[in-house]
C-alpha cells in the first residue's frame, strides 16, 4: 500500500500534516500566509455553520440548495487547521497530547463522572 492509498483512518496528526504538506508543495504557490488561512478556516467554519443551522437550527434550507456532508465539512476544516499548523512549524500530534493533557487536569472534577 503506498502513503496514497492510506486510509484517513490510518493516519496520524503527525502523517497528516505531511500529507497535505507533499500536497501544498508540489505547488509553486506553496502555503498561503497566516492570515489567508485563517480567512479560509473562517470560511470552512462558516460552511458547517450554515449546514448545522439547516439541520438543527431555525434556518430552513431553500429548496433549490443541496444537502452538505457534515463529514466533508467538518475534514474542511481539518484540512485548513493542518494547513496552518504546517505553515507555522507546529506539530498537531505533540499539540494535541499537550491539550488533552491540559484538560484532564482543569478539568478532571467538572463534571458529574459516569457510575461503572
Amino acid at each position: 500500500m503506498t502513503d496514497d492509498e492510506v486510509s484517513a483512518e490510518d493516519l496520524t496528526l503527525r502523517e497528516a500534516q505531511q500529507r497535505v504538506d507533499a500536497w501544498i508543495s508540489q505547488f509553486e504557490e506553496g502555503y498561503w500566509p497566516p492570515l489567508s488561512n485563517l480567512a479560509r478556516l473562517i470560511e470552512e467554519v462558516g460552511e458547517l455553520a450554515r449546514e448545522m443551522n439547516h439541520r438543527f437550527g431555525h434556518k430552513p434550507k431553500k429548496p433549490e440548495e443541496p444537502d452538505q456532508d457534515l463529514a466533508i465539512e467538518l475534514a474542511d476544516i481539518l484540512f485548513v487547521l493542518l494547513v496552518i499548523a504546517n505553515e507555522q512549524g507546529i506539530d498537531l500530534d505533540d499539540a494535541l497530547g499537550d491539550v488533552l493533557e491540559k484538560y484532564r487536569l482543569r478539568d478532571s472534577e467538572r463534571w458529574t463522572r459516569k457510575e461503572d
